[in-house]
């Protein structure tokens, strides 16, 4: 426990400033952090073959390509668009003309474009979710950070019915619930104070992002235990690899994004 705590202070105590400070700054520490989840992913050796070096080279770049390649702007309008969609799609999935079928497949390039294109997207919202306003930044932020806490807590202490215990054998849904209700209640709390007003949109919004977080976090963990890891790495100790840090929040964000669209 002692470790992940100190772990989590260190890391705390690094990104807090970033953040703060945004920017230029902020999207380089998103750039370097996104390359070393990158290597994460790489790393899965179950979920793919071993991609040609040639193809990680274009992966990457891709990837620089998706997180910087718009990091001035601050509409979620601009985000996204066609060409950085596309991309990907053309560079990673042309070199399989040009490798044996047991080298590198369609099959791996579609898992590959479809990873790359996730990690690029997430690590770009960052940096434009914070280009809008830190304290959005911070309240999807505060939702991942409470809801896990509460259900940590809540569930080592009186959790008894497991949730989905193929997947993650600690989380209870008494702890869930836990997590829904305290992460709603103090993100919802902050929302108010800091970027708008109180209102039932609110609550809602903030409930939902709390659900999806959980089911992101069981997601990631599936993906642990179709590799049969632990975590993606131990960049953290305590806390295992970006990607272990990244579950939940990955979700809230692309929900979120979703929601402001249609709501």
């Amino acid at each position: 426990m002692k470790v992940r705590v100190l772990s989590a202070a260190i890391v705390l105590a690094i990104l807090i400033p970033f953040i703060c400070i945004g920017g230029y700054p902020f999207a380089i520490v998103v750039g370097v952090v996104s390359v070393l989840a990158y290597k994460e992913i790489l790393d899965l050796k179950k979920s793919h073959k071993d991609i040609p070096n040639v193809v990680k080279v274009l992966g990457l770049l891709v990837l620089i390509y998706l997180v910087l390649g718009n990091y001035g702007i601050n509409s979620l309008d601009f985000a996204v668009n066609y060409p950085r969609i596309l991309l990907p799609l053309i560079l990673l999935l042309l070199p399989t003309i040009f490798y044996k079928k047991e080298e590198y497949t369609t099959k791996d390039a579609f898992y590959f474009i479809g990873t790359t294109l996730l990690l690029g997207m997430l690590f770009n919202l960052l940096i434009v979710i914070r280009n809008i306003n830190v304290y959005l930044l911070l309240y999807l932020l505060s939702i991942t950070i409470f809801t896990d806490t509460f259900a940590y807590v809540i569930g080592c202490l009186i959790g008894k019915h497991k949730m989905a215990p193929s997947i993650s054998p600690k989380k209870s849904w008494e702890g869930a619930v836990a997590g829904l209700i305290g992460g709603t209640a103090i993100s919802v709390i902050f929302y108010s104070n800091l970027i708008g007003d109180f209102s039932l949109k609110l609550v809602f919004i903030t409930m939902i992002l709390s659900i999806v977080g959980q089911m992101g976090d069981l997601v990631f963990s599936k993906i642990k235990r179709e590799n049969d890891i632990k975590d993606f790495s131990n960049i953290m100790p305590g806390h295992g690899g970006i990607l272990d840090r990244l579950d939940s929040i990955s979700f809230v964000i692309f929900v979120y994004v979703v929601l402001i669209w249609f709501l």
